[in-house]
């Protein structure tokens, strides 16, 4: 069942006249990990915005199952430094505060491997256990698909394949699909259903067995070497600076 289907979908940045997103189609089927990879000022970013619907397409159409629930996951979250905030009440914060109670925040911090830190200063959070509880905070409502911007930024590689053996967990409990964005290769071959590479327009899509052996993927990523994991889960089948950058 198709969650979000996006159909001959454009966006021109109103600020620059300058299109990010040209011609494209595809669709995010429930409880399929789907991986969107691309160079810089690819429109990766700008595509997530179009799915979240903080944007709307210039062209084409977006369609939503009626009734999705939604969670976002940011690549970035800064927060003043002199804000007394523990992680607990940085939580109880987000959307739908009276249903955050401490039992559920601290049931959500469970499903990351978080619960520790529930009275613990958010500044005080190592980079991972950042991430943890943005990734938290994006379950909060249940959501039927998560979407995330470059979660294992600035993670080494054990913890982002850590990072993807939960996420794959949370997926099979949870029973969501997930969509983000990666700039980094090493596991993405590993942890998606599908990959779709971006450069403003899709060049290739598919099974990540079929996208890496695509002739355009391997000339805009041919440098890298792919580094596999292995985990318990099956297969489901210009500067844009002014349009690119993220905004929570």
């Amino acid at each position: 069942m198709s969650l979000i289907t996006l159909s001959h979908a454009t966006y021109t940045c109103p600020t620059t006249q300058q299109r990010l997103i040209d011609d494209v189609t595809f669709a995010i089927n429930d409880k399929t990990i789907t991986t969107i990879i691309g160079p810089n000022g690819a429109g990766k970013s700008t595509l997530l915005r179009l799915i979240l619907g903080l944007l709307s397409a210039s062209t084409g159409s977006i369609s939503r199952k009626k009734g999705i629930k939604l969670g976002y996951m940011p690549q970035k979250l800064s927060l003043n430094a002199s804000l007394p905030l523990t992680v607990e009440r940085f939580l109880s914060l987000s959307q739908s505060a009276t249903k955050n109670t401490r039992t559920h925040i601290t049931a959500v911090l469970e499903q990351v491997n978080a619960a520790y830190t529930l009275k613990q200063s958010i500044h005080t959070l190592s980079g991972g256990e950042w991430q943890r509880v943005l990734l938290a905070r994006a379950l909060l409502q249940s959501p039927d698909l998560l979407v995330l911007d470059e979660p294992v930024q600035g993670l080494d590689l054990a913890g982002q394949a850590e990072f993807y053996r939960m996420l794959h967990h949370i997926r099979h409990t949870l029973g969501c699909a997930v969509v983000h964005v990666s700039h980094d290769l090493h596991l993405v071959w590993d942890a998606s259903d599908t990959v779709i590479c971006l450069n403003k327009h899709i060049c290739c899509m598919g099974h990540p067995d079929h996208v890496r052996q695509d002739p355009i993927v391997q000339s805009l990523f041919g440098g890298f070497l792919p580094y596999t994991h292995h985990h318990d889960h099956c297969h489901d089948g210009v500067d844009h600076s002014a349009c690119e950058h993220d905004h929570v």
